[in-house]
């Protein structure tokens, strides 16, 4: 192992084979977290296997060769731990938390199902089974179909518009020798990083995951292209909701972009609380309806804007209006010097919640390095936060927000009422 970095609480090293492991100790903790993540996600299959890295983070937890998935949740649950995995268009993460004097049956358990998943052919068909209710469950849910249609409207015909969970088709497809190939192609050194947090020493989760990972090798870290410049102007599904879920999109700014937290301050004084203008004017103003929000995504080489609300059929014409006029006064006008202190203020005030136990801090670790390969240390964030000008969120909002706009729509709506 030869040392990469370190500071007096994170220490960052590369395992023999390659492998970068990340760990950062809090003292006053009573657990530790550990996460796997590996850099691939929906993006990065082809269509026909749509779905192949959900997939795997399903089958993962589904034994090893010396391991039942019962022994595997037996294990966890004997501790009052918890493990589990979650699949984005970039990368798939797997991690537990335990109580610190647990972390051996933590280390041993991870590095087991990353490095020796069984894929029984039994189990490969019963979780599908599982995925495909999950799919179901999903177009079942209107606020998170009407999620899935925006995607597909900004990014057409790209991979960053598919759903991440596949589709029956491409799951019911999937052979198992085919995940297999899929999971002996991507969980490889070049694209695995290794984080943990807590009350830990850093050597023992170095020694454990060179014994349990050490042995693979070699990898290479997907090839991503370009999504096009278009945008599909509008989607609707017509469908017997009670409400009509609206969803409006925006190409927005990859995870190098130096707009990148002038973005994040604008959302939050867009839709990203309860003081934000859509928040009060929709919703508290004028009653328009119960869940309104925005939200901000980068990507590698993309990203995107959004702002979702549900109304009732009737109330469409109008919210769309107060949604429209919102965000033509905050391209055109920009922000307040209150606005943008109370926005940094909330933004500063999460990010330091967050860090209080071992899981957030993992998570960090872990979304840092497969974002941009790199730790940014607590206070240089903030700083970065704190150095956004009024002027930075006028520039970044009329830049994503005068784009093009994507328009999605799950209910039962008058098309008047969207033009």
């Amino acid at each position: 192992m030869t040392p990469a970095a370190a500071t007096d609480d994170i220490r960052d090293i590369r395992l023999a084979n390659g492998i970068r492991l990340v760990t950062e100790r809090m003292p006053e903790a009573r657990s530790v977290s550990l996460g796997v993540w590996v850099g691939v996600g929906g993006r990065d299959e082809p269509a026909e296997l749509a779905g192949a890295s959900h997939f795997l983070e399903h089958l993962l937890f589904k034994g090893t060769s010396t391991r039942s998935a019962r022994q595997i949740a037996e294990d966890i649950d004997a501790v009052g731990g918890e493990m589990n995995a979650f699949t984005s268009r970039e990368h798939t993460a797997y991690y537990t938390r335990l109580p610190a004097a647990c972390v051996d049956r933590g280390l041993d358990i991870l590095g087991d199902v990353i490095s020796d998943p069984a894929f029984r052919p039994h189990e490969v068909d019963a979780e599908r089974h599982v995925i495909v209710e999950e799919i179901l469950m999903n177009l079942d849910v209107p606020e998170d179909h009407v999620h899935t249609l925006l995607a597909e409207a900004l990014f057409p015909g790209h991979p960053l518009g598919r759903e991440v969970l596949g589709t029956r088709e491409t799951v019911e497809a999937a052979t198992r020798d085919q995940i297999a190939a899929f999971f002996e192609h991507w969980y490889r050194p070049r694209n695995l990083v290794v984080v943990a947090a807590g009350a830990l020493d850093h050597d023992q989760i170095a020694d454990a995951f060179a014994r349990s990972l050490g042995g693979l090798t070699g990898g290479t870290r997907p090839r991503r292209d370009l999504p096009a410049v278009d945008v599909e102007p509008r989607v609707v599904l017509d469908d017997p909701t009670e409400q009509a879920h609206i969803a409006l999109g925006w190409r927005g700014v990859s995870h190098h972009d130096d707009d990148r937290y002038a973005l994040t301050v604008a959302n939050q004084i867009l839709g990203g609380g309860m003081s934000s203008r859509l928040f009060q004017e929709i919703r508290e103003q004028r009653g328009l309806c119960y869940s309104v929000y925005s939200w901000a995504s980068a990507y590698a080489d993309a990203g995107s804007a959004g702002i979702y609300a549900g109304t009732a059929p009737a109330r469409v014409g109008e919210l769309l209006s107060v949604v429209d006029d919102e965000v033509a006064k905050l391209v055109a006008s920009g922000v307040t010097e209150g606005e943008l202190t109370v926005a940094k203020g909330f933004i500063e005030g999460s990010l330091l919640l967050g860090l209080e136990d071992s899981g957030s801090r993992m998570a960090r670790l872990g979304r840092s390095l497969m974002a941009r390969d790199e730790v940014v240390p607590v206070d240089e964030q903030l700083a970065r936060i704190q150095a956004v000008t009024a002027d930075d969120v006028m520039a970044v909002a009329a830049r994503v927000f005068g784009g093009p706009r994507a328009l999605a729509v799950v209910g039962h709506v008058d098309d008047s009422a969207l033009t």
